[in-house]
């Protein structure tokens, strides 16, 4: 099997959609010899929000401090590759061949799904690697992840929000317990959660199997000095910790909770401050990608992988505060069925008045033309496009060199954006 025949194995599987439960991956991973068991020291992110800067920034900080680090997120942007790196590095593709050809029967016969089938393959990978230090994201929720097989000794959530109800829970509170149920015994938990009705599943999960947890509001304090596109400026402070203006290469001030969850962790794992400040910058090289990253310049290119209520609220909040920088916005905006269209609509219209609709890559995508009956209905300046290239080119035709062009509410949509533009990940 080469990788092209892989990754047409692969990708159909996503046909079986979501199937919660860990009797499939649990199988798959035993005919394999049970690589989860060796994955040296786990950390476990959960969250509706911040997991991808959460994750980066731990396997930047402990590879800057010589930890050999496996990170395995989800989706990818442009390559399937992108979602297992070793020390920054992408899966080679000749092992994504092998893997799965070693995976193939056990996947076929369980019927297993695209997302079960890739973290036992990552699983393998790292496990082969030798890795010290592996980070996992949850896909979605936690107790029935796929990747709810490992035994973490850290686990972080660094936030709660409304987010696939129809699999995890109509209110925070049952999607907290989802999330919390990545909790094991003995690991150490450092959240950011401050609503009380989503903070105590977290805290009783982790009271249940003996598990410290450290809520950053109520043991810590970080502060942001500065923020602009590309960096923030803030500084920590907990118990044993005070780091002034720590620098990282992130957009908004709001990332500052995330990235102080990542230190923490590091700090008790007794990682210096020298890596600490070295790994904040150097998140890119880890695969830290899209989140209100500037493409280009004259007018600036912003690309955004927000995609639900709470990202984009942060987003806009962020780009306010920069808006008379402007001349004027325009939002190139791509989403899925399964989102608060409406409500995510209504919050960009705080930001821009015109917005350019697109259909995604994906059959889970909400047609450009319905998309834009909702913008204008909610009082937006609308142009519809069929396609990404055709909306880069709408886009390019009606803004000016003082405008901003925010492309946003898809992993998808910036993955086809990343790859139009030829920008190597």
């Amino acid at each position: 099997m080469n990788y092209k025949e892989a990754i047409d194995f692969l990708y159909p599987l996503h046909r079986f959609g979501m199937k919660p439960g860990l009797e499939r991956v649990l199988k798959l991973l035993q005919a394999a010899g049970n690589p989860q068991k060796r994955l040296g020291t786990v950390v476990h992110i959960a969250g509706t929000n911040g997991k991808g800067t959460v994750g980066a920034a731990i396997a930047a900080i402990f590879r800057a401090a010589g930890y050999k680090t496996g990170l395995y997120t989800s989706p990818h942007l442009v390559s399937f590759t992108e979602r297992m790196r070793v020390d920054g590095k992408k899966i080679p593709e000749s092992r994504v061949a092998a893997y799965c050809g070693k995976l193939k029967n056990g996947i076929t016969a369980a019927n297993a799904t695209f997302f079960e089938a890739t973290t036992a393959m990552a699983f393998l990978f790292f496990s082969d690697m030798q890795v010290d230090l592996s980070v996992i994201e949850t896909g979605m929720g936690g107790r029935l992840d796929a990747t709810n097989v490992v035994d973490p000794d850290y686990v972080i959530i660094p936030s709660i929000g409304l987010d696939h109800t129809r699999w995890l829970g109509e209110t925070v509170g049952e999607i907290a317990a989802e999330k919390a149920a990545i909790i094991k015994k003995g690991a150490k938990v450092y959240t950011a959660v401050r609503d009380p009705q989503a903070l105590k599943p977290i805290l009783d999960r982790a009271a249940v199997v003996d598990a410290g947890v450290t809520v950053l509001d109520q043991k810590a304090e970080c502060r942001v000095h500065s923020e602009g596109i590309g960096r923030i400026n803030f500084s920590l402070s907990a118990a044993g910790i005070s780091m002034t203006h720590l620098e990282a290469e992130v957009t908004g001030g709001f990332h500052a909770s995330n990235l102080s969850l990542a230190v923490m962790a590091a700090c008790d794992a007794g990682i210096g401050e020298g890596a600490i400040r070295k790994g904040l910058l150097s998140l890119q090289e880890n695969g830290y990608r899209a989140r209100l990253e500037r493409l280009s310049r004259y007018p600036d290119l912003l690309l955004d992988v927000s995609h639900n209520p709470q990202g984009m609220e942060k987003s806009v909040e962020f780009l306010a505060g920069s808006r008379s920088e402007y001349r004027d916005v325009y939002v190139l905006l791509g989403l899925v069925h399964d989102k608060d269209v409406r409500e995510i609509v209504r919050l960009l219209k705080n930001l821009a008045h015109a917005v350019i609709t697109v259909n995604l890559p994906n059959k889970r995508g909400i047609s450009s033309g319905e998309l834009g009956d909702i913008c204008r209905s909610e009082g937006m300046e609308v142009n519809v496009a069929e396609t990404v290239p055709e909306a880069l080119e709408v886009a390019d035709r009606i803004t000016g060199r003082d405008d901003l062009i925010l492309v946003t509410g898809s992993f998808y949509l910036a993955g086809e954006v990343l790859k139009l533009l030829n920008v190597s990940l």
